[in-house]
């Protein structure tokens, strides 16, 4: 019996010892997955937190080009107005878009240590960007008489064509700083962004002081002013990429292979323009959609909070997105799809977090928050109305972006196409019409619409990631990087 007990005994230390030693395992691999958790949400942050600086400071440069303008008086203001609109429709949306395909190029060839590769992908780039700039200036030349053959009023066409014409040397500054912008992000050098974009800013404000007032060019100062901002940032950004160390494996130097294998950089850069394009254009059919309610001045103005807060917030998201961006195409290209899934994941995190959070802060301050902009009541009580609405879009817009920012990681401009043109167009303006035009919501019912289109894409876009076999993404990065790729000791003149 003695000898049962001690068998029964030993056999119960066993299985103790084994499950401690489970239970033991099962707690260092959830450690070990917090800690990676942890460390890619800080890597994220590290990259977004500059992203989100950038990308405000280069929003403020025409916010304070029209600020400027706004005290030459209304119809220099108008004008001004219009022409900003006019020219992120025809020349600054569609370059963005461009320039995002070096997202995928750049990142994805940073990831699979092909460095030398950055600086051909950017290169060619750039020469495409440049070559589609110059029909765009001819459009932006005629910016007037467009603007009065589509039914605008006549002395504002004017303004708005005299604003657009002293833009245009901008138009080229914004696609080679699209470029330098893309080729420094998926390295993670963004430090340097942020001094040259705040460097700019500043001076921003003086070179338009002394354009509008000084000099008295007026609204031709203030579109002046915009140019020369433009290439003072991309030539400090240039210098840098030119004689900081940190770009020495990446930048070596001007390559006539640049301008072989175009046509592959189109097929990706097409799609993406068109990505976001079709978004960005929406919103601003829906601001000409507002013009046709009853009492289209009310609409129209709580409209214009409403896309200005909206834009504001969305900076945060849109940093986010180019984080994710830039470190699943890393991710991708070093063919670790782990890494870039988990990457996915702690994004879908922080923008979850950040919608609910801004939308809290939003609804608390509704009442206030319309003053200001305005100081009529009708307004500031309209707004506080559509404040609800406006956080539920804002929280749908941050998913959405981080998750167009994956789809550019990834190289899904093509889809992420497809989505925006069935998200917006087949169903966010149709809806918005019905629900302002048919039922009577007025201004709520063209957010409503926009918040289906959101719900659509967010969607769409989530269900695509949650399908996506990361090994085969890897393996596609993979091969894009090689075929891709050219021999070293042929990359470079210099």
């Amino acid at each position: 019996m003695g000898g049962e007990e001690e068998k029964i005994s030993l056999h119960s230390s066993l299985i103790q010892s084994n499950s401690n030693e489970n239970g033991i395992v099962l707690n260092n691999e959830k450690s070990v997955k917090r800690l990676e958790f942890f460390e890619e949400v800080k890597k994220q942050l590290w990259l977004a937190g500059p992203l989100i600086s950038v990308n405000l400071l280069q929003y403020c440069l025409q916010m304070i080009s029209v600020m400027f303008v706004g005290h030459l008086g209304e119809l220099s203001l108008s004008g001004a107005s219009m022409a900003t609109s006019f020219a992120t429709v025809t020349g600054f949306s569609l370059l963005m878009g461009m320039g995002s395909a070096l997202d995928t190029l750049c990142g994805q060839s940073y990831g699979a240590k092909q460095y030398h590769m950055l600086g051909i992908h950017m290169q060619r780039a750039m020469f495409i960007l440049t070559l589609v700039s110059i029909p765009l200036a001819f459009i932006w030349a005629y910016t007037g008489p467009i603007l009065k053959f589509v039914g605008q009023d006549s002395e504002i066409s004017a303004e708005a064509g005299l604003y657009a014409r002293y833009m245009i040397p901008s138009l080229f500054a914004y696609g080679l700083l699209q470029c330098h912008v893309r080729f420094l992000q998926t390295q993670n050098i963004v430090f340097p962004m942020v001094i040259s974009s705040g460097i700019t800013t500043l001076l921003h404000i003086l070179v338009c002081w002394i354009l509008v007032f000084k000099v008295g060019l007026g609204n031709r100062g203030a579109a002046l002013a915009n140019s020369i901002s433009y290439w003072i940032n991309v030539i400090l950004l240039a210098l840098f990429v030119n004689f900081s160390p940190a770009c020495k494996r990446t930048w070596t130097g001007f390559s006539k292979e640049a301008l072989h294998d175009v046509f592959n950089f189109i097929k990706l850069a097409i799609p993406s323009a068109v990505m976001v394009c079709l978004e960005m254009w929406s919103f601003e059919l829906m601001v000409i959609l507002s013009g046709l309610l009853p009492n289209p001045k009310l609409e129209t103005s709580v409209l214009s909070i409403s896309l200005n807060t909206s834009a504001l917030l969305w900076m945060v998201p849109f940093g986010l997105s180019g984080a994710v961006s830039t470190r699943v195409s890393n991710e991708l290209g070093a063919g670790r799809p782990k890494i870039a899934r988990l990457a996915v994941q702690v994004v879908l995190f922080l923008a979850i977090f950040e919608g609910l959070f801004f939308g809290l802060i939003m609804i608390l301050v509704r009442h206030v928050w319309g003053y200001a902009y305005s100081n009529e009541e009708e307004v500031v009580k309209y707004f506080a109305i559509m404040v609800p609405v406006l956080a539920t879009s804002l929280f749908l817009d941050g998913i959405q972006t981080v998750l167009s920012g994956t789809a550019r990681g990834c190289g899904w401009q093509k889809i992420g196409a497809y989505v925006n043109l069935g998200s917006y167009y087949l169903v966010g303006i149709p809806c918005a019409v019905l629900y302002a035009f048919v039922f009577h919501l007025r201004g709520r019912g063209l957010w409503l619409g926009m918040i289906c289109a959101l719900a659509v894409q967010a969607s769409s876009l989530l269900i695509i990631t949650l399908r996506t076999n990361w090994d085969q993404e890897a393996k596609k990065a993979t091969d894009r990087v090689y075929d891709a790729t050219i021999p070293i000791d042929t990359a470079s003149l210099t």
